[in-house]
């Protein structure tokens, strides 16, 4: 392995405003012969000179440096004519120079400068377009001088897409708009001190650009100025005393698995340790977090992206190595949950606190988040940091897990409306599934869809490159040795696997728990079933192993903690373990069935605090890996035998979740009636459902039942009342028409009789008339006759 370092040193000036310095010649001689005792560099020093008492090359103090020769000695170092090195290192000590005309410049400057003539020297922007250009693939960048910072500037430290797979370290002595000192009492600048010792290497492992950053960070209390940094991909070795390395810890380092199994690698040093395949990928979400306040991370579940969040790049800001003061960062991680606000508050909940002081905090928290993007802001604010890193891994639970609509688009204000008010204090950090994105636009969920889109990173299936880092690289830390047949064959079975990463990391961890010999072969993969085999076997193999009855409430179990989608694939879904007692499963054995899984690492349990003054915690359950859900064929069936009975309970199981919430209210509204109430009922009578319901639920549809019933006998009773005030009205009305008929009658028969009387009175007046007239005739008849 090739490794070259070009060394310099500058001294001596010609423009009167830069005095002479004693310093750079032996900073640069100092770190030469470091580099060139324990570093196996090939260095190249700039002024050389020969030192004729010791016929040795050194650095000249007093010789002059022109740009011309700078340029051209950066050059043979990053971009010769012939290969290039496989390591490439630069130091430069002396003064630097910084240009304000319209945009800022920074420069290395040279024994001939003369800014009044236009001459500043090496520009850096020059230097990062070499660097953009260069095949060098570790490239180690160190300046000691005035200014310096400016290197580190976006544009100019930024290599481009050129840049992606290469490992690079940038140290500036220090920020961009300081000076660089002298230690007077050691005869070297400041930083080239901290450099010697750094450098000079104390034990047998490697001294590392990672390591020297540690030990600035370490003493930066005692800089007149601030040094800065930034460092990405792998670390870069560069010194180390070439002794025999110690057995012990290799012997030590065998009975330790560098594997992770189902879980997810976290952000502790352990994980860390054994976590590769993702530098490239964690060198985008550094630089992410660097320039900006937002990141989303999107990919496929089993993709890995929890893992390089956690382990990659929320390892390297706590570490502080490749971004300078990261270190002292805050970092909170949430996972939404049912309740994304409640969620939201709890990471703002200090840890050490007494159970009442963890309450009270708590219910703090609450009240703020409740306010929206302002009470975030607050909580924010008060924060003893100089920035926040608030993660939130599996977004897609706001979704899956939240049913409140109301309550998500709240939690979606409250995040991204804090963004602004917060400056550059808070940065969010997102991991969601892929498939969740159509969610996301939906509704506008206050800009959501939109920041994904402007600053979302993709997490793509791993190369056959580092999907090999990914499975010798841990095996080396701990002396394990692996068949170079073995990871062909995985290579092979995982190249159009979607979501392999857990089955991959569990099959190795099932491979080094059948190993006797410190080896991890081939036939034992094949006996295992290879990797999507492995976890099926384990699976089916741990549950045969329980009781009939236990079996059930494996089953209820893994069907409750599946959360079905809705156009997209099922996944997980975290539950309260006391949710999974009911009348069917009591407690004891839920109990039992429980710790069985979590040993057996199919499924996690963490605990949760609960609200009240008791401040009681609660176990919550979650399925060890999404893996499980969509490949163990077992529980596949036992889906799909359930899916139309699982829709329903967790439709009466969100419905029991806002009733309680309410104080379990038995006014109607709150409660399951008509049509919804009759489902349940069907549902709690069917065999194949039984026992599927949590407690909660099945109160639920009692109390339903209850309300119910005592309707219907207010009803009954209501109509019954109806009914004889009908009988009684059609009693009267009987009655009344009989009257009626009676008097109609009479009034017939009075009728009958005037008209009678009226006939008899007419009869009697025509032979009144008649006789009249009779008696008329005889007088006139009587008269003529007289």
């Amino acid at each position: 392995m090739s490794r070259n370092a070009l060394v310099i040193g500058i001294s001596t000036y010609s423009y009167e405003r830069l005095n002479n310095l004693t310093a750079p010649g032996q900073d640069a001689e100092a770190v030469a012969q470091l580099l060139e005792k324990y570093g196996d560099f090939k260095v190249t020093r700039l002024p050389a000179v020969k030192d004729k008492q010791n016929n040795t090359i050194r650095v000249g103090k007093k010789t002059k440096v022109t740009l011309t020769q700078l340029e051209d000695a950066i050059v043979q170092l990053f971009k010769s004519d012939g290969k290039p090195p496989d390591t490439a290192l630069l130091y430069f000590s002396g003064h630097g120079l910084r240009k304000s005309k319209g945009i800022q410049e920074g420069f290395l400057a040279t024994s001939d400068v003369n800014p009044d003539m236009g001459s500043w020297g090496l520009s850096l922007q020059w230097l990062r377009r070499l660097l953009q250009e260069s095949e060098v693939r570790q490239q180690i960048i160190i300046l000691d001088c005035c200014y310096a910072g400016e290197v580190l500037n976006v544009a100019e430290a930024d290599p481009g897409e050129r840049g992606k797979g290469r490992d690079r370290c940038f140290i500036a002595a220090s920020r961009a708009f300081e000076l660089a000192y002298e230690d007077i009492g050691s005869n070297h600048s400041v930083l080239t001190s901290a450099l010697i010792l750094g450098l000079e290497p104390s034990q047998e492992r490697w001294v590392t650009n990672y390591t020297l950053v540690d030990l600035l960070t370490q003493q930066r209390n005692a800089f007149p100025q601030r040094p800065i940094f930034s460092n990405s991909g792998e670390p870069i070795n560069l010194t180390r005393r070439w002794t025999a390395a110690t057995k012990q810890l290799a012997a030590s380092a065998k009975s330790i698995c560098p594997y992770k199994g189902l879980a997810y690698f976290d952000c502790t040093e352990e994980d860390a340790r054994y976590f590769y395949g993702r530098t490239a990928l964690t060198d985008q979400l550094l630089e992410k977090v660097r320039v900006g306040s937002f990141l989303a991370v999107l990919g496929a579940s089993g993709s890995g992206k929890s893992s390089v969040v956690r382990a990659g790049l929320l390892y390297q800001l706590q570490l502080g190595r490749r971004l300078s003061g990261s270190e002292s960062w805050q970092i909170k991680i949430l996972q939404p949950g049912e309740h994304p606000l409640n969620s939201l508050a709890l990471t703002f909940v200090d840890s050490g606190l007494s159970d009442i002081e963890r309450a009270n905090q708590l219910a703090q928290a609450e009240d703020l988040t409740k306010k929206g993007s302002e009470g975030l802001r607050q909580l924010i604010a008060v924060t003893n940091t100089q920035r926040v890193i608030l993660v939130v891994d599996q977004f897609e639970e706001a979704f899956t897990l939240c049913q409140d609509s109301s309550e998500r688009q709240q939690f979606f204000e409250c995040l991204l409306g804090a963004l602004p008010k917060t400056g550059d204090k808070l940065c969010l950090v997102l991991t969601m599934r892929a498939d969740f994105f159509g969610k996301c636009l939906e509704q506008d969920y206050s800009g959501l869809a939109q920041q994904i889109q402007e600053h979302g990173i993709a997490v793509m299936p791993m190369s056959p490159e580092e999907l090999k880092q990914a499975i010798v690289e841990p095996a080396k830390q701990v002396d394990l040795e692996i068949e170079p047949e073995l990871v062909k064959e995985i290579l092979a079975d995982v190249a159009d696997a979607p979501g392999y990463l857990p089955l991959l990391q569990y099959t190795l961890t099932r491979l080094w728990e059948e190993s006797t010999d410190n080896c991890l072969r081939l036939n034992t993969y094949v006996k295992l079933g290879g990797v999507m085999g492995t976890l099926r076997q384990r699976a089916t193999e741990v549950y045969e192993l329980f009781s009939e009855e236990e079996q059930a409430a494996v089953k209820h179990i893994f069907l409750a903690l599946t959360q079905l989608g809705e156009g997209t694939e099922d996944t997980r879904r975290r539950v309260l373990k006391p949710n999974l007692v009911n009348q069917r499963y009591r407690e004891e054995l839920i109990d039992t069935v429980v710790q069985k899984l979590a040993d057996e690492k199919l499924v996690v349990t963490t605990e949760m605090v609960g609200k009240g003054g008791g401040a009681k915690t609660v176990a919550v359950l979650d399925v060890a890996h999404e893996a499980l859900i969509r490949h163990w064929s077992l529980l596949r069936s036992w889906i799909s035998e359930n899916r139309d009975g699982m829709r329903i309970a967790r439709k009466i199981e969100a419905a029991a979740e806002e009733w309680k919430r309410e104080g379990r209210p038995e006014e109607i509204a709150f409660l399951l009636q008509g049509a919804k109430l009759s489902n349940a009922e069907d549902y709690l009578a069917k065999d194949l459902y039984q026992g599927q319901l949590n407690s909660e639920a099945q109160e639920l549809i009692k109390v339903s039942q209850k309300v119910r019933e005592r309707i219907l006998n207010k009803e009954k009773q209501r109509q019954q009342e109806e009914k004889q005030r009908q009988k009684k009205l059609l009693e009267e009305s009987e009655a009344k028409r009989q009257a009626e008929g009676k008097a109609r009658q009479l009034a017939e028969k009075n009728q009958k009789e005037l008209r009678i009387w009226l006939i008899l009175v007419t009869i009697v007046a025509v032979i009144a008339v008649i006789f009249w007239r009779q008696d008329h005739k005889k007088k006139i008849n009587a008269e003529l006759q007289a």
